[in-house]
C-alpha cells in the first residue's frame, strides 16, 4: 500500500535551512552545515552519478530512505528560486539538466507552468490547486510504491498539519542555525511515534510514525 514519506535534516533548534536564503546560498547562512554528513555518503554519492563515498549506518538510512519511492512533491521554494513570484521559464531548480530525483516530482506553486521534462527520468508537474491535489496526483503516478515529501519545511508542514503524511524521518544535526525555515511550525498536534533512532557520529537519525 502507498504510504506518504518525509525525511529532512534539521538543526538542534529546528530549522531545515538558514536565515537569509538567496539565489546564491539558497540554504540560508550556514544551511549547508546540515547536509555535511550526507554528502560524504556512498548512497548519496551514487545517486548523483559519483563514485567513492562512505559506507555504514548513514548511508543505509538513506537508502531505506529512497527505497520504493514512486513520486515526489516539494514545495515552491525547494525548487526555487528563493524569490518566488512568476516563473523564469528558463529556472529548471538547482540541480541541473538531469536531477536526482528519476521520478515525477509535483512542485506546488501558485503560477502556473507547463510540466518540464528533464533527463535521467525526472519530470517536474506545477500543481496550482493545493497539497491534497498534488498528493492525489503524485498518488496515481507512484502506484504502488510510497510518495515522497521532499520538502522544505512548509511543504513538510503543511501535509503533517493536514495529517496526511505517514512518516517522517529526522536526520538531526547537532548545530544550531538561530532562524530560517523551520520545521514542525503550526502544524497542531500530530501523533508521533519514534519507531527506530539509529545514532552516528555526526547525526542521529530518527524515524516517526504518525497516529
Amino acid at each position: 500500500m502507498t504510504e506518504v514519506r518525509s525525511h529532512i535534516s534539521v538543526s538542534l533548534d529546528g530549522y531545515v535551512a538558514g536565515p537569509n536564503q538567496t539565489p546564491q546560498d539558497p540554504l540560508g547562512e550556514r544551511g549547508e552545515r546540515l547536509h555535511d554528513w550526507v554528502i560524504q555518503t556512498e548512497s548519496w554519492r551514487r545517486e548523483h552519478g559519483r563514485e567513492g563515498g562512505a559506507s555504514g549506518a548513514d548511508s543505509d538510512v538513506v537508502d531505506a530512505a529512497q527505497r520504493n519511492v514512486g513520486a515526489q512533491i516539494m514545495g515552491r521554494n525547494m525548487f526555487g528560486p528563493p524569490a518566488g513570484g512568476a516563473w523564469d521559464e528558463d529556472w529548471k531548480g538547482w540541480w541541473g539538466d538531469e536531477p536526482p530525483f528519476r521520478t515525477p516530482v509535483y512542485v506546488l506553486t501558485h503560477h502556473p507552468r507547463e510540466p518540464l521534462e528533464m533527463d535521467g527520468g525526472t519530470t517536474y508537474h506545477f500543481v496550482t490547486d493545493g497539497i491534497e491535489s498534488a498528493l492525489e496526483q503524485a498518488r496515481a503516478a507512484a502506484g504502488e510504491r510510497d510518495v515522497l515529501i521532499a520538502g522544505g519545511a512548509s511543504a513538510i508542514n503543511q501535509y503533517l498539519a493536514a495529517g496526511l503524511l505517514d512518516e517522517l524521518l529526522l536526520h538531526i544535526v547537532p548545530i544550531v542555525l538561530g532562524g530560517g525555515a523551520r520545521l514542525l511550525e503550526g502544524v497542531g498536534d500530530p501523533k508521533l511515534e519514534p519507531v527506530e533512532v539509529v545514532a552516528a557520529p555526526a547525526v542521529t537519525h530518527v524515524r516517526y510514525r504518525l497516529g
